[in-house]
């Protein structure tokens, strides 16, 4: 009894009937607003598993979870199984929910990692034949078609040749008597076929009068020489009938004979549409999946910004107010919270809320509270919220109160007696628990104060013996010291902002709530001699307790603002450390593909060497070699090598060599003079002394500052000798020296720009185009490192402009 009071104190019901409007079918609907709490942990698991791979089979459909079809034919089956004959409507009813169940399963089979889903539609037969009989023998409409037996058929077809005969007839009558005719009209009255006669000219057509209008000028006459066939018609109707009636009674029967697999049918469509309803609104309320703790394993309740879920709906669809969420993180050894603070200031809001979501996490809800939701499964949830005054039982306030609590008693039992004893009312650590949750407002109030704390404080010490855990609400001082005295005991409050004189509906945890109503009356216009009056009734030591909570709830805020600036520090920190660690990942993933890319490059030139080579080796083989194929196999292997190998960067030239312009000295003439041409073949160099010019020998002219200059090695002449080019070549572009990477990606032009750098003796143009500007910065960068360039820069607006970019080589 006591359980479905807090129920009702709690306004499940409520939730239910929220929940209900999520659901696709009216049995969904049904078992949504009668919903059934759990009596085992393990029941509630395999709800909350259902709800998750709903959560997770709807996220992959584009349109959600289909019911379409499914009806509650649960009245049908009982009324086929007493050999009721079922209508049209009913037996077309059965045929589209075993369509709408089919539907269901497959679209579950046809997803992975749902075995919950999977094994519960495992079992689940749609009788597809049954459906395709139905269909064969009920229309869209509901009636019985003609192909539905070949008696039905021929019995049809005489229906429709005897209404074309009447009415043909009937046409003759109207076109021959159309001046005693009201209008030309052929019309039904009792299954009966009628023309409408004036009611002067009755005798003009004689015949059985069926009906009158209401104003009595038509009289709607069966002519006599109808009335026979009209009887024939009626007798092949009640032939008609009967059939209809056959067919249907056995299809009835087909129905009846699969009854229990219709209702085992019904009770899985009924538990998916139940299981969609609750992922929906758990969707709908923005909650998570919560995950059962055991607080014997030292594991922390923890609710971060928990909300009110009738809240969410009022505001919502009502416009209510904003919702509050509160914080409950509760120690594994807390077994009481005592919660302290104004009236209206949310107390009994945090009750409602954190019943709601046991209750919510028991039927297979996701709780409306932010990662990760970790709360016990309470096997009993108990209240005592609001008033319960009667007029009619002569109950007080607190006569109501302690009645209710009696029976919260007696529903916790006995267990944890053996802990009331010999600790001054802490409980045994060896004593079991009850896994109970119980909540109560306004503990020991609605008496003598005095009278009334002390009662308070002896439930309170009783209750932490015998339940899981127990939050109550109070105006009590006395029982904001109980967590001094017991560990099992903790202290919240909820916030007032005296400013305003309005509560702030957070819950401060830590910290008792300090008494406000002299402060508010005072605010309110009360004269202030009588408020001073007052808090010199209330005494110095309560002022001073009242000044130190002051001063912790404003030592707390001080934490929270440092505590929300940390918190800003460290998401900058992270969001920093991602963007690092992507960048890096970027560049090994760069690399790692520019390697891969360079090792297929050198693999397959390796591969096209040795075809060469082996066509060298085989053309030697043909016939007898003379010295000049010896001679030519050699310089094609010549030319193979230098063509794949890959080129050794020149070694940096040691020593001082003179530039035209550089000033270098001539010690046998103890003079420093100007470089005017650059030292030929035979190492000689023009100089110039003020206005003398002279030629002197490399070997005799050192830097400035002592360094000795490198002599040129004179190389032998080669026959028929190219002359080589004059020095300061101008840089000119060739399509030798061009390089297009349009289209192509960073990695491979990234092997092709070293190709050609390696083998280039001359500035490079790359062409890279515009485009989205990746292509050149990977470019760029790739120049930037490689040893062979000494700089780059964009071409010249002739050559491209800044979608050319052009590399001098060192």
């Amino acid at each position: 009894m006591i359980q479905s009071e807090t129920l009702e104190l709690l306004e499940w019901h409520r939730l239910c009937q929220h929940l209900a409007t999520f659901a696709a079918t009216k049995l969904g609907a049904t078992a949504a607003r009668h919903l059934k709490i759990p009596d085992s942990q393990t029941q509630s698991e395999q709800l909350l598993e259902q709800t998750k791979e709903i959560y997770q089979l709807e996220s992959r459909l584009t349109t959600g979870l289909s019911f379409e079809g499914i009806q509650d034919i649960g009245d049908s089956l009982e009324r086929a199984e007493r050999s009721g004959v079922l209508a049209g409507e009913e037996l077309l009813a059965i045929a589209t929910t075993l369509a709408g169940a089919r539907n269901l399963r497959r679209v579950i089979d046809n997803q992975e990692n749902l075995p919950i889903l999977t094994d519960l539609v495992a079992d689940l037969r749609t009788y597809p034949e049954l459906e395709q009989e139905i269909h064969r023998c009920i229309d869209e409409r509901a009636q019985v078609t003609d192909r539905a037996s070949q008696k039905l058929g021929e019995i049809r077809t005489d229906l429709r040749r005897l209404r074309s005969q009447i009415t043909q007839k009937l046409q003759n009558i109207l076109q021959a008597k159309s001046g005693a005719v009201q209008e030309q009209l052929i019309t039904q009255r009792s299954d009966r076929f009628v023309i409408p006669v004036k009611a002067p000219q009755k005798d003009a057509i004689p015949g059985i009068v069926h009906d009158t209008s209401t104003s009595g000028a038509t009289l709607y006459v069966e002519p006599n020489s109808v009335v026979p066939l009209g009887n024939q018609l009626r007798q092949i109707i009640r032939r008609e009938q009967a059939e209809e009636e056959t067919i249907r009674r056995i299809l009835t029967e087909q129905v009846a004979a699969v009854k229990p697999d219709l209702e085992r049918l019904l009770a899985i469509a009924t538990t998916l549409d139940l299981a969609t309803a609750r992922s929906r609104y758990s969707f709908w309320l923005g909650a998570n999946p919560p995950r059962f703790i055991q607080r014997e394993d030292r594991e922390i309740i923890t609710l971060r910004n928990l909300r009110h879920p009738l809240l969410v709906w009022q505001q919502q669809h009502e416009q209510g107010q904003p919702v509050i969420p509160v914080n409950l993180l509760i120690s594994p050894q807390i077994r009481v919270v005592t919660i302290t603070g104004p009236n209206t200031g949310g107390k009994t809001v945090t009750l409602k809320t954190l019943g709601l979501a046991a209750l919510m996490a028991k039927v297979g809800l996701f709780v409306p509270a932010r990662e990760p939701v970790e709360i016990p499964w309470f096997d009993k949830v108990l209240a005592d919220i609001g008033d319960e005054q009667s007029l009619q039982q002569s109950l007080s306030t607190f006569s109501g109160h302690i009645r209710r609590i009696s029976r919260i008693l007696e529903a916790l039992g006995d267990e944890g007696d053996e802990g009331d004893e010999g600790d001054g009312g802490q409980s045994n650590a060896l004593c079991p628990m009850p896994n109970s949750l119980v909540l109560l407002d306004e503990v020991g109030a609605g008496t003598d104060p005095v009278e009334g704390s002390a009662l308070a404080i002896a439930l309170l010490q009783y209750l932490a013996n015998h339940a899981q855990l127990t939050i109550a609400t109070t105006h009590f001082g006395e029982l904001k010291a109980l967590k001094y005295e017991d560990d099992r005991f903790e202290n919240a409050s909820v916030e007032f902002d005296e400013s305003t004189l309005s509560p702030t509906y957070r819950l401060l945890w830590g910290i008792p709530g300090r008494s406000n109503a002299l402060t508010i009356a005072l605010r309110l216009g009360l004269k202030p001699e009588v408020v001073q009056q007052a808090k010199t009734q209330v005494g110095e030591a309560t002022d001073e307790v009242n000044q130190v909570i002051a001063g912790l709830e404003a030592q707390r805020r001080r934490q929270e603002t440092k505590a929300a600036e940390a918190q800003v520090l460290l998401q900058q920190a992270e969001r920093l450390y991602k963007e690092v660690s992507a960048k890096a990942a970027s560049l090994e993933e760069r690399e790692s593909s520019l390697r891969a890319s360079q090792e297929v490059a050198v693999q397959q030139a390796i591969a096209q060497a040795k075809g060469e080579i082996a066509q060298v080796i085989r053309r030697l083989q043909k016939g007898t070699p003379t010295a000049q194929e010896a001679q030519q196999a050699t310089n094609a292997l010549n030319q193979i090598g230098q063509q794949y190998q890959p080129v050794t960067p020149a070694k940096p030239k040691v020593g001082f060599m003179p530039k035209i312009g550089d000033r270098i000295r001539v010690p046998k003439l103890g003079q420093t003079a100007e470089v005017i041409t650059a030292p030929d073949e035979d190492g000689e160099l023009s100089v110039r002394f003020g206005l003398m010019k002279m030629t002197v020998k490399l070997e005799d002219v050192e830097s400035l500052d002592g360094q000795k200059a490198e002599l040129v090695v004179k190389s032998k002449p080669a026959p028929a000798a190219v002359t080589p080019p004059p020095q300061n070549v101008p840089e000119i572009r060739t399509s030798r020296n061009t390089i297009d990477l349009r289209g192509k990606r960073v990695a491979d032009a990234e092997y092709i720009l070293d190709k050609a750098i390696s083998e280039a003796t001359g500035p490079v143009w790359i062409i890279h185009g515009y485009g989205t500007g990746k292509l050149r910065q990977g470019v760029h960068a790739f120049l930037q490192h490689h040893s062979r360039v000494n700089n780059y820069e964009p071409a010249e607006q002739a050559d491209g402009g800044s979608g050319v970019t052009v590399a001098h080589i060192k």
